[in-house]
């Protein structure tokens, strides 16, 4: 195997890196100098700074933790709760508590206070769009993915709780409880009672219940007291049905919270505690990604143990200490996907969220580490140069079972400078059904909304309904290296080579995708080369439609080239760039990105297009900023 090369593939086991063959050089335009050439002319070991070795055997590898270590009385506790023994049996002698909490939680994580202000005036509020609460069906299958998380979910509470004294809005919440309660008198087959809107259901409720529980009227606090043991002991049985791991993750924490802050929780406590500790061993890589590859769930895996350490604080507990390492874990791959405004990159669905958000889920972490530059396992390189930022997908897209809204993204990039994003990926598929109309879901998925290349409008993977994603690309070969300035030209030529390819057109075209990416070190040139490279004996004869694509941002502002190959772009902050196509017209075309609350927002893209011969070709080109 080839020095610092990996091999990422799509069924979680490593499959072995192919030595890279030769290739073409860039031909950019007369007079200009061509790194990959002149790096290539000089000794290798004098210019290639090897990276750390990473096996390819542990290619997307589970994390292992263990549960917290018991005594011989408690193993036996948990077990007995396990198989199904109520928490009376367990303690035969004493007489049962009724019902109650046993500690207040402090919210960690701020809500929303402009959908909290919604709320009040009767109405959910989400991305943007306002549903009326009267008219919200509160059972059954009509409701959008995120506005079904939403309210099913209590996601709303947070946002309640911040816009306002609780005094005015307790009326607020037990009104909608008292709706979703009488709409859902017992569990049935409607997304009310998936086990991850359950999960974070009984999170909320917990979290919140001086919002749901300040009705002077005895009966009705015993109610919500009541939904609650209910919601908890169907967790206990059913957790172990979620759609998706991360599903799972949200009901063991609702279940060890229950366990902490409900009257005779102990025996639940271990029983969660173990499960959740499991779980998470079976969500997150090595290297700290959730196996969706999703930044959102990222975050959502991150508030989740955020919002269960608040209930240990709350009853003066100290959680596992396993849970505070897999937060160390979660933290530094989701700062790897932040452009230089301190905001999310658009990948498998994410929309731009804001550096505020981050910011402040990172500050409730207590997590304090750089981001993390190399996440191979989990898929994406970040590469930071200056006032640069470059993100690259490179590994396969989730495998279906973990995918909420799968992306065929692979090898599509992202570049920022400053606080300004120049190339970008639509983004948005996970927020449809607010401003982002559902049917648009779709086409938000696909290669063609990634700045990538895609052949014949064809996905590099199968994008299937309800988020999940088919058979394409199975294998992703990765190098990364460092090419050092020798200094003998007196100009910055140093700087970090990506190549990577995947075999997501090899069963259609019998092609393999490889890009090459080099950005310099003071982060004013990306070079670019695209191959399609024929793998076997298929695929020789006829044409085919390539186009590569890259998706500007809402800030960019552009100026055709007299020559039809370049195309400047100039941001805000002043600076402006050049894109060269090193072969064919370069063409602008509409787009839109979605923004951080989820909005559709109307920008450009650059297409280069060709008709090309199926025995393979070289596409080149230069990304550059102008002095």
């Amino acid at each position: 195997m080839e020095e610092g090369s990996t091999t990422v593939a799509r069924d979680d086991a490593s499959a072995g890196a192919a030595a890279a063959g030769d290739r073409p050089a860039i031909p950019l335009g007369p007079g200009e100098e061509t790194l990959l050439d002149a790096t290539a002319a000089q000794p290798h070991d004098a210019e290639l700074v090897e990276p750390e070795l990473i096996e390819p055997g542990r290619a997307l590898a589970l994390a292992d933790f263990s549960p917290p270590a018991l005594s011989a009385g408690e193993r036996l506790i948990r077990f007995a709760y396990a198989a199904g023994l109520p928490a009376s049996a367990l303690r035969p002698f004493r007489k049962s508590a009724k019902p109650r909490l046993t500690a207040t939680v402090t919210n960690p994580l701020r809500g929303n206070p402009a959908a909290g202000t919604a709320l009040r005036a009767g109405h959910f509020l989400l991305h943007g769009v306002k549903t009326a609460i009267a008219d919200t069906e509160f059972t059954g299958p009509r409701l959008s993915p995120p506005f079904e998380r939403l309210v099913h979910g209590f996601g709303w509470l947070p946002d309640l709780e911040a816009c306002a004294p609780r005094v005015q809005c307790t009326a607020v919440a037990e009104r909608v409880l008292s709706a979703w309660l009488a709409a859902n008198p017992k569990p049935n087959a409607s997304p009310a009672w998936d086990v991850g809107n359950t999960g974070h259901r009984m999170l909320a409720w917990l979290i919140h219940a001086p919002l749901l529980m300040s009705n002077p009227d005895k009966h009705a606090r015993a109610r919500v007291l009541a939904a609650m043991a209910f919601n908890a002991r169907w967790l206990d049985r059913h957790v172990g049905k979620a759609a998706d791991r991360l599903g799972e993750v949200a009901g063991w924490c609702g279940i060890t919270a229950a366990g902490l802050l409900l009257a005779d929780g102990h025996a639940r406590r271990l029983y969660g505690e173990a499960g959740l500790i499991r779980a998470l061993g079976e969500l997150v890589g090595d290297d700290g990604g959730v196996l969706s590859r999703s930044p959102l769930g990222q975050i959502e895996a991150i508030e989740l143990l955020v919002r269960l350490r608040a209930c240990y604080a709350a009853v003066r507990s100290e959680p596992p200490a396993a849970l505070d390492t897999i937060m160390a874990l979660l933290v530094p791959p989701l700062l790897a996907l932040l452009h230089g405004d301190g905001g999310l990159g658009s990948w498998q669905g994410a929309a731009a969220l804001s550096a505020e958000r981050i910011e402040t889920l990172v500050a409730a972490t207590g997590v304090r580490t750089r981001p993390l530059r190399d996440a191979r396992q989990w898929g994406y390189q970040r590469v930071t140069a200056q006032r640069t930022v470059m993100l690259v997908d490179a590994a396969p897209p989730p495998l279906a079972r973990h995918a909420r809204d799968g992306c065929a993204s692979t090898l599509a990039f992202e570049l920022s400078h400053g606080k300004h994003r120049l190339v970008v990926n639509c983004g948005g598929a996970a927020f449809a059904g607010g401003q982002i109309p559902l049917r648009l879901a779709q086409g938000l998925r696909a290669t063609a909304a990634h700045s990538t290349l895609a052949i014949d409008d064809f996905n590099s993977t199968a994008v299937l309904i309800n988020g999940k994603l088919g058979s394409g690309v199975s294998e992703v070969e990765v190098d990364r290296r460092t090419i050092a300035n020798d200094g003998s030209t007196g100009k910055a030529a140093g700087g970090t080579r990506i190549e990577s390819s995947h075999n997501g057109y090899v069963s259609r075209y019998g092609l393999v995708h490889r890009r090459i990416l080099l950005l310099r070190d003071d982060g004013s040139e990306l070079r670019g080369e695209d191959l399609l490279v024929p793998q076997g004996k298929r695929g020789k004869r006829g044409t085919i439609a390539v186009a590569l694509r890259f998706h500007l941002g809402p800030d960019v502002e552009l100026a055709e080239g007299e020559d039809g190959q370049g195309v400047s772009l100039s941001l805000p902050d002043g600076s402006l760039w050049q894109f060269r196509s090193g072969r064919e017209p370069v063409r602008i075309e509409d787009s839109l990105w979605a923004d951080a609350q989820g909005r559709p927002v109307g920008t450009r893209q650059l297409v280069v297009q060709a008709k090309i011969p199926r025995s393979g070709e070289t596409f080149s080109w230069l990304l550059k900023k102008m002095r």
